[in-house]
């Protein structure tokens, strides 16, 4: 399992203990969520992740293909991945209790797929993406700081003509999601902010149907890195 640090230049600027204080109020929270929630006590769970897999499908991908998700946590979209024979998969989520509840349940199979335990816009990736998958960690990006790092950093890191999937909550969807403020787009807001590097492809609506019962509206967005 590969691990991501704080940028040692920060160390420059604020006290150690501070630094510390900014990495874990935010870590703790997701840390927590997987330590006290069962799998289908949370509000994104899904028993098959439907919307992704036909994205997926949509681009016929090489089983070579270098395929990661973004805030999968235990999400079950790396175990279709699997079973479609996929080679290089990597499943990044700033929960290690997250990742390591997802190896536990798959078993032998996890030895198959790159465990990042990291903080999304503090990654830096070390081979390029043909496929970058995001259901629901990008909107939990609120400030103009930490979207434009994330969107640096994908752009960086997917390839030429390889393909990005954002899920986010539309503008009919929640304002906050696990108690925390979340940034809603429509498809022109989204677009917006990938347009310099990414031609879009296609964007879809759906209601997620929440395990209490509930409906989440979502934006689902695919590009193509130019």
């Amino acid at each position: 399992m590969n691990f991501c640090s704080f940028p040692f230049f920060l160390h420059l600027y604020y006290p150690f203990k501070l630094i510390n204080q900014i990495m874990e109020n935010k870590k703790e929270h997701w840390e927590k969520v997987f330590a006290v929630n069962r799998e289908n006590e949370v509000s994104w769970f899904q028993t098959y992740p439907k919307t992704s897999v036909e994205f997926l499908e949509m681009f016929n991908l090489s089983h070579d293909a270098n395929i990661i998700d973004i805030g999968g946590g235990d999400s079950r979209f790396v175990d279709i991945l699997i079973e479609k024979g996929f080679k290089n998969i990597y499943v990044l989520d700033i929960s290690a209790n997250a990742i390591e509840r997802a190896k536990k349940r798959m078993g032998e199979k996890a030895n198959k797929v790159n465990w990042i335990v990291c903080d999304i816009t503090e990654y830096e990736p070390k081979v390029k993406f043909d496929f970058w998958h995001d259901r629901a960690a990008f909107h939990f990006l609120t400030t103009e700081e930490k979207i434009n790092k994330y969107v640096s950093i994908a752009e960086a890191a997917i390839n030429k003509e390889g393909y990005l999937i954002l899920g986010t909550f539309s503008e009919s969807g929640p304002t906050k999601c696990s108690g925390l403020e979340i940034k809603q787009y429509n498809e022109t807001s989204m677009s917006g902010r990938f347009e310099i590097r990414f031609d879009r492809i296609k964007c879809i609506k759906e209601d997620h149907i929440t395990p209490f019962n509930t409906i989440q509206n979502f934006l689902f967005c695919s590009f193509r890195r130019k």
